[in-house]
């Protein structure tokens, strides 16, 4: 039977941190004079006193460390139970949300997708605004961690390519853990506080600096206003682009870099794959909207960048209504949406590097149409691709595609317009952000939908977050079996 308790302790910890971080919020509130910092202290004190009871009742739980089976629970529980408990300080303060909306919004800032149920968003306390940007930065670092420890043990396709060239430890997973955590963490780290450096530079108050930059490193997208990034066009949005584009990139690259190694950040595929589709997606974009659009061509050349390395990337910050700009734009971000960033990044989606493994077998297959007695060893980026990978990595294509198309309908049974149910599911599952169609608000908020509608988008940003196949393989009883 599968030993439970190391799995309670660690959530516990977690929870226990996650409880510990919310005096920061609360500190916000107090400094600013709100009445809002007790809904904060309440929170912290039940968050830690659950997880420190869970914590403390299992504190002996890891003396032999986490196998493969404890380790995939673990990921799946920790972006169901995390949420909960960040959703806690909605509840009992400001905006006074209920047990969906609070849900909904704890979820999406855990797993980085930045859809919102809240409007009026300048007016709400301003804690409350910081706790939402620091889900992100939180959940943006967990996802890493899941993508460099946890993900290459079910070979989905991404991180088994890297595993030869950094942290490849044969042991249990709990160490590498703390390995990887800690690199990381130094990086993730620096690239924040270097996003609050030039955000500052280029005029943002020191508030919106350090929010912004949270949530453009966990290429996240909550912003502090109902008007998102449009409040800062303007040089800021090139600012933000750089630092979308850098949180895009295998966090691993980096953490290379401070190792002196240039020449795997330099040689990687995927980074010269991302950087050019982008470059494709923005020159096809500009192009169209220079031949059907009035806008003068400095600001048509700046909102375009922005508003598609922002999609590419899942970060769903907006500057410009995209759904105006015309159907091809439209689906040009869609289609970017579905690609996502790198590997091992904030990004979200399928990632770079599956659709480059799909694009080397699909050229194989076809040259052993041609020459179908020639033995052909696929490589990408000079490494030899093993065939689990290649079929993993096809599964991985299946299976979201049926979960997207599973997911849009259930969502238009909910009485969603088409578009908007179709968007709706592409956001979710991709992580992405916006969603387009009548119903929702001026603000971007989908706070009008029905409430089954909120549930599905709930469980689509979860298990798209989690890669589907990480959450579907514990409903598989061969997985559980000795």
């Amino acid at each position: 039977m599968l030993d439970t308790r190391p799995i309670v302790h660690l959530i516990g910890l977690l929870g226990l941190a996650m409880g510990t971080l919310m005096l920061a919020p609360m500190a916000v509130d107090l400094q600013a004079g709100n009445d809002n910092w007790r809904a904060f202290a309440r929170s912290a004190f039940l968050a830690c006193l659950i997880s420190g009871l869970a914590a403390l009742s299992t504190r002996d739980a890891l003396r032999e460390g986490l196998g493969r089976r404890q380790s995939f629970l673990l990921t799946a529980s920790l972006w169901a139970v995390l949420p909960s408990l960040g959703a806690l300080p909605f509840v009992l303060g400001a905006p006074q949300a209920g047990l969906t909306h609070a849900y909904f919004e704890a979820m999406s800032g855990m797993t980085t997708t930045g859809t919102t149920v809240f409007t009026r968003l300048d007016d709400l306390p301003p804690g409350v605004l910081v706790w939402r940007s620091m889900l992100q930065w939180l959940g943006g670092l967990g996802i890493v961690v899941v993508a460099l420890v946890f993900l290459p043990v079910l070979r989905v396709g991404g991180m088994q390519h890297f595993q030869s060239e950094a942290f490849d430890t044969m042991g249990k997973v709990l160490p590498r853990v703390y390995d990887i955590s800690a690199a990381l963490l130094q990086v993730y780290v620096g690239l924040t506080l270097a996003a609050t450096a030039a955000y500052l530079a280029f005029g943002m108050s020191g508030f919106d600096a350090v929010n912004h930059a949270m949530t453009t490193i966990a290429t996240g997208g909550f912003s502090t206003s109902d008007a998102s990034f449009g409040r800062f066009t303007g040089p800021l949005e090139y600012v933000s682009v750089l630092f979308m584009v850098l949180a895009g990139l295998p966090f691993i690259r980096f953490i290379q870099l401070l190792g002196g190694s240039w020449r795997a950040f330099l040689s990687d595929v995927q980074v010269r794959a991302f950087l050019r589709w982008t470059a494709y997606a923005v020159g096809v974009v500009i192009l169209y909207r220079m031949a059907t659009s009035d806008a003068g061509l400095a600001d048509l050349l700046r909102g375009t960048l922005f508003n598609v390395v922002t999609l590419f990337t899942g970060t769903g910050y907006s500057s410009e209504n995209v759904d105006e700009w015309g159907d091809f734009p439209l689906l040009v971000v869609v289609l970017v949406g579905f690609i996502g960033a790198c590997t091992a990044s904030t990004g979200c989606s399928l990632k770079v590097f599956r659709y480059l493994v799909l694009f080397e077998a699909i050229r194989s297959q076809m040259q052993r149409l041609r020459r179908p007695h020639e033995v052909q060893h696929l490589r990408l980026g000079g490494q030899r691709l093993e065939p689990d990978v290649i079929s993993s990595v096809i599964v991985m294509f299946t299976v979201f595609v049926a979960g997207f198309m599973a997911l849009s309908v259930a969502l238009s049974l909910t009485g969603l317009e088409l578009r908007t149910a179709i968007t709706a599911a592409w956001t979710s599952i991709c992580n992405v952000g916006p969603v387009y169609g009548p119903e929702v608000s001026a603000s971007g908020a989908v706070e009008g939908f029905p409430l089954a509608a909120k549930w599905l988008m709930i469980l689509g940003m979860y298990v798209g977050r989690l890669e589907l196949l990480a959450v579907l393989v514990l409903l598989l009883p061969r997985f559980w079996r000795d």
